[in-house]
């Protein structure tokens, strides 16, 4: 392998996975070079998911998990550069995104201060792999007044971007994200509501299964009309402009919430319920954006929920749905490449944030650098 080579290390809310990319970041070429999906045990798994609420012992569980999360990073790299062959040395930085336990946003924080926090300790992915790596970029863009979400949509608009055509770019993870690119410029960029997170969530408690494969259960079922409603009326659809959320406001405790009002729904007709919120909010987001958007590629695990996919283009009909693999990316490690790219962009002290996007009061060179190990 030629070039200048980062490694991009993803973890979201699905908490299913890290997911790791090698990237080629020459110049202005951006090229995907190798994959890894990183499987995180399920005990792991359970204890994020319970960081992520208010409890007990939080430092002590917090300042655990940090550490023992920056080992499994590292060893999802070493074992992507171990597969494709490459030395450490050949690597110029890993940027990690971590695993975010909170993310209360200026748009959710109220009369508080704005924060967001991600574990997965840098100091000990460098440590181990011995390979410099770039961390918590999301923080500075919240010191500057930004939302620190999504952070994507830059990388989107340099992958995707194409002259004479207004593109969405959808990520459909636990929280869905879109970017507006018209033409060359990004335009704008939020996160439109969930994605998979509460579909998830549902058939897991129902059917006892990870996700609803292919969307099936889904569809074959009925979207109930005054569920949809009631979800879509929840007051983060009532924000414009930069805007950022997550499980905090979407989870199945909220959801429980909202059932009590429809008590007689069915558990299918829930799901299917559930499916055409995702696609809805999504719909709603890019036309609040007001470009007339023709295509729109759609990456994370959502790209792969058939159901979804029928859904998003009906309703966006006549504009093109497809996804990334479209644009010679595979949708699964968009994320991850980003952080490669983001990596890339702090090493060359470069900007890495968006402001038309998160709201931050300029262009800010985002995270911060661990060195790695030093020659001897």
């Amino acid at each position: 392998m030629t070039g200048r080579l980062f490694v991009g290390l993803m973890s979201g809310t699905s908490i299913d996975a890290v997911d790791c990319a090698l990237l080629d970041c020459t110049g202005d070429r951006v090229s995907l070079l190798a994959t890894h999906e990183h499987a995180i045990p399920g005990d792991l798994r359970q204890r994020i998911a319970d960081i992520s609420h208010c409890g007990t012992a939080e430092i002590e569980r917090m300042g655990a998990l940090d550490r023992e999360l920056g080992q499994l990073f590292a060893a999802a790299a070493l074992h992507l550069l171990e597969q494709t062959g490459t030395s450490t040395a050949r690597v110029s930085a890993i940027g990690s995104h971590g695993q975010t336990i909170r993310h209360r946003p200026a748009s959710a924080a109220g009369d508080s201060p704005a924060f967001t926090l991600q574990i997965g300790d840098p100091n000990t992915i460098a440590e181990v792999t011995g390979i410099t790596t770039v961390a918590d970029f999301r923080r500075r863009d919240i010191a500057a007044g930004g939302e620190g979400a999504p952070l994507a949509p830059a990388f989107h608009a340099a992958a995707f971007a194409a002259p004479h055509n207004n593109r969405a770019i959808v990520n459909i993870g636990g929280i869905s994200n879109a970017t507006l690119l018209r033409g060359m410029a990004l335009e704008q960029g939020f996160d439109t509501g969930p994605g998979n997170t509460l579909l998830d969530h549902w058939v897991r408690r129902h059917r006892g299964q990870a996700c609803d494969l292919d969307g099936r259960w889904a569809a074959s079922a009925t979207v109930h009309q005054g569920l949809l409603d009631t979800l879509l009326s929840h007051t983060y659809f009532d924000l414009t402009g930069p805007r950022s959320t997550g499980k905090e406001a979407f989870n199945l405790d909220w959801l429980d919430q909202v059932l009590r009002a429809h008590p007689q729904a069915e558990p299918g007709d829930i799901q299917a319920t559930l499916a055409q919120f995702t696609v809805e909010s999504i719909a709603r987001g890019i036309a609040s954006a007001g470009i007339d958007v023709d295509q729109v590629y759609v990456c994370g695990g959502g790209a792969h929920n058939a159901d979804l996919m029928d859904r998003l283009r009906a309703r966006l009909a006549p504009a093109k749905v497809d996804t990334t693999a479209a644009l010679g990316m595979n949708p699964d490690w968009v994320e991850a490449a980003a952080f490669a790219w983001l990596a890339q962009r702090t090493l060359d002290g470069l900007a890495g944030n968006a402001p038309a996007v998160t709201g931050a009061a300029g262009m800010r060179i985002l995270g911060g650098v661990f060195a790695g190990s030093l020659n001897d």
